[in-house]
C-alpha cells in the first residue's frame, strides 16, 4: 500500500475514543449551533474518515480560491476542489469561537461535529463565479453540481473540526460504508500491496466487471477495491441500497474469493468531471490503493466534458503531486466478433455494429418493462435486482 496524501500517516478527524467523544458531545450541546448543508456534512464525514487527509477542517476563502484556480492551497498542498462549510446565514454563531455543526440529513438534526471558528467570510458573486468555472468547467445552473454549489449560501465558516458522527452512512449502510483507515486495515489483513480502485455511482454491468478484471490483470494487482458513492445524487440515479445489492451479487458470483472488497464512502456527488476524478484519486490514495481506474467521462454529467478530459487532467498536474497511478480506460463493450468484452481502442478493426451497445435510456426502459438486458450486457442476477427496483417504482 502507498502512504496517504500529504502525510506519512493517515489522520482521520473522527474522535474514536468513546469517553472523549462523549465529553465532546456533552460540550457540543452547550455551544452555539448551526444546521449545515448536505455538502458540508459530507465534507465532515470525509474528514472524519481520513479521506480528506491531510486537511484539518474546512478551508478559508483564500485556500478555496487558490485550490480552485491552481489546485493547491495557499501553503502549497496539492488539492483539486474547495472543501467548504458554506451557509446562507451565520447570525446564530456570531462571534462564537467554537460551534456545533448539526446534520441536515438526519431527523432532529443531531450534532455531528464541533468546529473551531477561525474565520467567517462572505464570498462575493465574482469569487463564486471563479470557483464554479474552475471546478466545474461551466457556470450553467442546469449542471447539477453547479446548482448545488451555488444554492447553499455565500458565507464560509473556516476552521478545524472534530467529527462525532458519520451521519446516516454508518447506520444505513452497515457493512458497506467504510472509512479510509478501515479499508487500509482490511487490505493489510488480506496482504494486499498493489490494489486497483474502481469508482462507481451506478450499478455495474458486465463491461464494468470486465474493466476491473482487465486493470487487475494488467497491473498484476493483489486485489480490487470497488468503492461506491453513498451520498446524494441527481434525480434519476439509482439509490445506493439498490446499487449496493446489485454490486455485491456480482462480486459474490463472478469474482474469485478474496480478490474484491465492495465498500462505499459518504460523499455527495459533485459531477465535476476532471476535477472530481483527481479528488477520487486523492480518496483512493488515502485508502492505500496504488491504482485508480479512470474511464470515459469519469464523474461527468451531460455533455459538459470531453470523453477523456478526466484522464488528460492527470497529465498536467505537478509531478509528485499524487503517488497513486491512473489506469486509463477506454469504453468497454461486448464484441460480437470476438465473443467477449473488449476495450474499444484495442480493436481498431471493429465498427459500431460489431459491439453490443445499449443507451442508459434503453436499459432503464427494458428493466422497467421486466425485460432483462442481453447477457452480453448485464449479469442476469444483477438485472433481476434492477428490474425489481424499476418495476416497484413505475408510476
Amino acid at each position: 500500500m502507498i502512504k496517504p496524501h500529504g502525510s506519512d500517516k493517515l489522520n482521520p478527524l473522527y474522535i474514536q475514543d468513546e469517553n472523549k467523544r462523549a465529553k465532546l458531545a456533552k460540550e457540543a450541546e452547550g455551544l452555539p449551533s448551526i444546521v449545515i448543508s448536505s455538502a458540508a456534512a459530507a465534507n465532515a464525514v470525509m474528514l472524519g474518515g481520513g479521506y480528506f487527509n491531510p486537511l484539518s477542517g474546512y478551508m478559508n476563502l483564500a485556500d478555496a480560491m487558490s485550490v480552485s484556480e491552481k489546485m493547491q492551497t495557499v501553503d502549497g498542498l496539492f488539492w483539486p476542489t474547495p472543501v467548504l462549510n458554506v451557509v446562507k446565514d451565520a447570525s446564530a454563531i456570531k462571534d462564537a469561537k467554537r460551534i456545533a455543526l448539526r446534520d441536515p440529513n438526519v431527523d432532529g438534526n443531531p450534532i455531528m461535529a464541533i468546529q473551531d471558528v477561525v474565520s467567517i467570510e462572505k464570498i462575493s458573486d465574482a469569487q463564486m463565479k471563479v470557483m464554479t468555472e474552475k471546478v466545474f468547467g461551466t457556470t450553467d445552473p442546469a449542471h447539477p453540481g453547479v446548482n448545488a454549489f451555488n444554492t447553499v449560501g455565500n458565507i464560509a465558516i473556516s476552521g478545524p473540526i472534530q467529527v462525532l458522527s458519520y451521519s446516516y452512512f454508518a447506520t444505513d449502510f452497515v457493512g458497506t460504508y467504510k472509512t479510509a483507515y478501515e479499508i487500509r486495515d482490511e487490505m493489510a489483513k488480506l496482504g494486499w500491496e498493489k490494489v486497483v480502485a474502481f469508482q462507481t455511482r451506478n450499478p455495474m454491468h458486465l463491461a464494468h466487471e470486465e474493466l476491473c478484471r482487465m486493470a487487475y490483470n494488467t497491473v498484476k494487482a493483489d486485489g480490487i477495491l470497488i468503492h461506491m458513492l453513498l451520498g446524494k445524487l441527481k434525480a434519476g440515479d439509482i439509490p445506493a441500497d439498490v446499487r449496493d445489492a446489485a454490486i455485491r451479487k456480482m462480486a459474490e458470483l463472478y469474482f474469485e474469493p478474496n480478490t474484491v472488497l465492495v465498500t462505499g464512502y459518504g460523499f455527495d456527488m459533485l459531477y465535476a468531471g476532471p476535477r472530481e476524478a483527481v479528488l477520487h484519486a486523492v480518496f483512493r490514495q488515502n485508502c492505500g490503493c496504488t491504482h485508480l481506474i479512470v474511464g470515459r467521462d469519469h464523474a461527468g454529467v451531460g455533455d459538459y466534458y470531453g470523453p477523456f478530459d478526466a484522464q488528460t487532467i492527470f497529465d498536467v498536474i505537478p509531478n509528485g503531486a499524487l503517488e497513486i497511478e491512473i489506469f486509463k480506460a477506454d469504453h468497454t463493450a461486448w464484441s460480437k466478433k470476438l465473443n467477449k468484452v473488449v476495450m474499444m481502442r484495442d480493436v481498431p478493426d471493429h465498427t459500431k455494429d460489431d459491439f453490443i451497445l445499449l443507451s442508459g435510456t434503453k436499459v432503464r426502459e427494458m428493466l422497467s418493462n421486466g425485460q432483462a438486458p442481453p447477457k452480453e450486457f448485464s449479469r442476469p442476477e444483477v438485472a433481476k435486482i434492477l428490474m425489481e427496483y424499476y418495476q416497484s417504482n413505475r408510476s
